[in-house]
């Protein structure tokens, strides 16, 4: 991955193997490792002025729209990402 920036201004921070999103002078993160052609995303966290305004719904969509880009697959490692994956048909192609 390349460090490109999605429309909903995630970028994958490959020196930190993570995906971050900012807002409101904090980051979101999702945490990953790479394994065989797939993206593991194994820990999100949100700081918690951020909580519940949808920041962790951007950065895993961002996160799977620059998965998806590079042609790679993704593993949910933790619950968040399982729980959004199962809600969003639209990314299933990258769990297969």
């Amino acid at each position: 991955m390349n460090g490109t920036t999605t429309a909903a201004g995630v970028r994958n921070n490959k020196a930190m193997n993570r995906f971050e999103l900012d807002s409101h002078g904090e980051v979101a993160f999702a945490n990953y490792r790479r394994a065989n052609g797939r993206v593991i995303i194994t820990h999100t966290e949100t700081p918690e002025p951020l909580r519940g305004r949808s920041i962790a719904s951007r950065l895993v969509r961002g996160a799977l729209d620059l998965i998806r880009a590079e042609g790679l697959k993704v593993t949910a490692g933790c619950g968040f990402v399982a729980d959004y994956l199962d809600t969003h048909p639209e990314y299933a192609d990258l769990t297969r």
